[in-house]
């Protein structure tokens, strides 16, 4: 068995023993107390039922939620708003900060769009305290529970929309008899849990509470949850207010880490950015409220009588949550430029070389030195949560994929790569005998088969329905992706005979080998500095495309008439010929294939539009202070 093999199949082996051993426990404890089964049933519940109203209610939004975030960073205003309208409607600030994270890594929007956004959700996410607090103050919604399921189950039948407000439906039922089975488990336990007799002198028990509330949002992966908990907790006399308080600080930052850990696993700088933002507003803003809680709490409770329910608990632990959310969004407003290019200097974008540079790969055995093989830069998985994000993000990995294999080409035709990064080569350059001509096929295998192998396994992974212009585009991305590696497998065969005509003295064979070369090489170069360019779809680069190719047209027909007049005038042999003419059709395989390629990987006009803006947004930011 292969290393790599062994060590997925010990990391599963883990993780079903620890799974098998947390349901022992969970069993044994069931066995034991029936007020804690309850609990645990309501809580399970109740994140079914979130999870339900999460699904359901993205996919009645479908594209439009993505076409709003790609348009809503053009002020950090518009930001904030999405922000908050978006959490509002899912309930799930996690939700939207990875989304955000999906379209920061494939370059529809810009970062301190971002962090406004995630400002946005901080403040979005206290809605649905609110609605719990309100709904769970001394009241059984299980009544309202059982016709919404029914609802629920009628509406599902009725198309694919109304199976996903039938599933919104039976969220919001399973909610309600979450919290209601939430209820009861806290009532069974009566006097047996009583939280509110833990009390640790001063700071020490409002630290201790802030690292409860941390742990469960943490455990459960969901703030709304730790925060059901505490207000049923609050609900049936067995917590404190001030301790609820200090729980409701500790499940903010709880709720940055899920999306401090997929931001970081990810890979891509601009989501890791953005993840540590997030992680950076929710720490300073609890750290603030931890210093400021007594003035908070007196604030929240001044407010809570004015507004006439100063006797109801869960109501001012809403409040307070609200409260000390703004006071950190407050703080942060006027430095967001600032701290983007903070995360910018902390976090830099990785230094990548102009050209691919020729390395030695290792042996089967593992003995020889090796070079660590190419990734692939800009696919994440947060960014297959939306249709949108995925297709960016494949846009920018196909470009990478093809100055990958344009170089590869380049070295392929024994002529210095550096020279792509140049508007005009050097005169002669192309004339010369090469020192030394790379092995496209070590070349492959280092710089294009893993990156096209990643592509291709990302675009498998795709499951959310697209419609007939993204789907289409798919399928060309695929193709143009396979046309380029097809590209780079003729470059191979084309070198053997090319290498060694370049390396031979003078003679009209190599002459003709020259100018073969110095076709195929226009086209790569061409080709790249299409591919490089900030404005791919630039009017004189379309030009010298359509030039190239009416060149190409001529210079086959004129190639093949030289090179028969030269087999009547005996400067070459029968054998030479067919060498020539296989070396032309390589030659050819190779225009084709790129060209197809480049017609392929056109984005589809949304997608086109929505990076315009992020450029244009990007360019327009001003520039940060230097202290």
């Amino acid at each position: 068995m292969r290393p790599g093999v062994a060590v997925v199949k010990e990391g599963i082996d883990l993780r079903v023993l620890v799974m098998v051993l947390v349901a022992a426990g969970l069993g044994w404890s069931f066995w034991q107390s029936d007020a804690w089964l309850q609990l645990c049933a309501g809580l399970a519940i109740f994140l079914f039922g979130m999870q339900c109203l999460e699904e359901g209610l993205r996919q009645l939004a479908g594209g439009r939620l993505e076409q709003v975030l790609s348009r809503s960073t053009g002020t950090p205003f518009k930001a904030l708003l999405f922000g908050m309208g978006g959490t509002t409607l899912l309930q799930s600030s996690t939700l939207v900060s990875l989304l955000t994270i999906a379209f920061i890594s494939s370059g529809l929007i810009h970062l301190a769009g971002g962090i406004a956004i995630i400002f946005g959700a901080n403040l979005g996410a206290t809605s649905g305290i609110w609605l719990l607090a309100a709904a769970g103050h001394g009241l059984s919604l299980s009544p309202l529970a059982l016709p919404l399921m029914v609802f629920g189950v009628l509406v599902g039948f009725t198309g694919r929309k109304g199976k996903a407000a039938g599933r919104v439906v039976l969220g919001i039922a399973f909610i309600f008899f979450g919290i209601d089975q939430l209820k009861a488990g806290f009532d069974a336990f009566g006097g047996d849990v009583d939280l509110a007799a833990v009390q640790l002198p001063g700071i020490a028990g409002v630290l201790l509470f802030t690292a409860v509330g941390l742990l469960a949002t943490v455990v459960l992966q969901s703030s709304h949850a730790t925060l059901m908990l505490t207000l049923t907790a609050l609900s049936a006399g067995q917590l404190e207010l001030g301790q609820a308080l200090a729980v409701a600080i500790g499940s903010n930052v709880g709720s940055s880490v899920s999306t401090a850990v997929v931001g970081a696993l990810g890979g891509n700088r601009s989501g890791q950015r953005l993840a540590l933002a997030h992680v950076l507003f929710n720490t300073v803003t609890a750290v603030l409220a931890l210093s400021l809680l007594p003035v908070l709490s007196w604030l929240t409770g001044a407010l809570a009588e004015l507004g006439g329910f100063g006797s109801n608990d869960l109501l001012q632990l809403a409040l307070f949550h609200t409260l000390f959310n703004a006071l950190g969004v407050v703080l942060f407003w006027p430095g967001q430029e600032r701290l983007a290019h903070l995360l910018r200097r902390l976090l830099p974008d990785p230094v990548t070389p102009d050209v691919l540079t020729v390395a030695p790969m290792a042996a089967e055995d593992g003995k020889t030195p090796t070079a660590e093989r190419v990734r692939a830069r800009h696919l994440s998985e947060q960014a297959l949560s939306s249709v949108d994000a995925s297709a960016a993000a494949v846009v920018l990995e196909v470009r990478h994929l093809t100055r990958l294999c344009l170089e590869v080409i380049c070295q392929a035709l024994c002529a210095p790569v550096q020279q792509l990064a140049s508007d005009r080569p050097e005169d002669g350059m192309l004339s010369e005998r090469p020192e030394q001509c790379a092995d496209v096929d070590v070349l492959y295998q280092q710089h294009v088969k893993g990156v096209y192998g990643e592509l291709l396994s990302f675009m498998g992974r795709m499951e959310l329905p697209m419609d007939e212009v993204h789907l289409r585009y798919w399928t060309g991305e695929q193709e143009a992706a396979r046309q380029l590696v097809e590209a780079v497998k003729d470059a191979k065969h084309l070198q053997k005979n090319l290498a060694a005509r370049l390396a031979e003295p003078d003679s009209r064979v190599r002459e003709i080998y020259i100018e073969l070369r110095q076709h195929l090489f226009d086209l790569v170069l061409a080709l790249y500095q299409y591919n490089v360019s900030p404005s791919p779809q630039a009017d004189e680069l379309q030009a010298q495309l359509k030039g190239l190719d009416w060149h190409d047209a001529v210079f086959d027909k004129q190639f093949r008439q030289r090179l028969f007049a030269m087999v009547r005038k005996g400067e070459i042999d029968g054998l030479q010929a067919g060498s020539l003419l296989n070396d032309l059709n390589y030659a050819d395989r190779i225009q084709s294939s790129l060209r197809e390629a480049t017609a392929l990987a056109e984005a589809p006009g949304s997608l086109r539009e929505q990076h315009r803006l992020a450029r244009e947004r990007e360019s327009v930011l001003p520039a940060p202070e230097v202290a």
